[in-house]
């Protein structure tokens, strides 16, 4: 399967983003480039924002994209998430070339596309907000860079949600620590959703990376 091209008229934008630190919002399963949007309103100030839409359209019934298909329950193929992140950043050579820095804030499968972009292109990012998301299997061009220089990466996820496979939570609590340097939090009782707990601890977050 060839993932198409990301489109430059399905984006959200909040500010300008050449010169700034651009923040980019990528949605889960089955939303839009409407669902993170709202974010921006919490966000510290000085950030620009873009929210893209993923390049696919789940089956029938479903509405809303998809970065990648998941054809299962326990079926996430890293070649399509790969796929995905090529797509991506693809995208921001070509929407967002000046930006001064670029931090990934993803949910789900926005989350696993972040990070698999941070590891095909290290030196394009200033850090990876994964919300309930995972770190795909399998081994990329900058997860030796990143091993040595890793970058800032917040990993927030429920104690409770049950979308994410097990085996991807085992993979990624293995993988992160030795290839960013991790900001993790699960959140008691929380689902397959963002609290607002968590939400400030992303607000914390971002701060702090705004002040580096």
């Amino acid at each position: 399967m060839q993932t198409p091209p990301l489109d430059d008229d399905a984006v959200l934008w909040s500010g300008e983003p050449a010169g700034s630190h651009l923040i980019v919002l990528l949605h889960g399963y089955g939303a839009d480039e409407r669902d993170l949007f709202p974010l921006r309103e919490h966000l510290p100030d000085g950030f620009a924002v873009a929210a893209v839409r993923a390049p696919l359209a789940p089956p029938f019934p479903l509405s809303g994209a998809s970065w990648y298909p998941i054809e299962g329950v326990d079926t996430r193929d890293p070649a399509l998430v790969t796929e995905a992140a090529q797509r991506l950043l693809e995208w921001l050579d070509r929407a967002a070339p000046d930006a001064a820095r670029v931090t990934l804030l993803g949910f789900s499968q926005g989350g696993a596309v972040s990070l698999q972009a941070m590891r095909l292109a290290p030196e394009r990012f200033d850090s990876v907000v994964n919300l309930s998301g995972y770190a795909a299997g399998g081994a990329l061009p900058g997860d030796d860079v990143l091993a040595e220089a890793p970058l800032p990466v917040f990993w927030g996820r429920g104690s409770d949600d049950q979308v994410i496979p097990e085996a991807a939570i085992v993979h990624t609590t293995d993988w992160l620590p030795a290839h960013s340097d991790l900001v993790g939090r699960i959140y008691p009782r929380l689902g397959h959703a963002i609290a607002n707990d968590e939400l400030a601890d992303i607000i914390a977050f971002l701060t702090k990376r705004q002040a580096a």
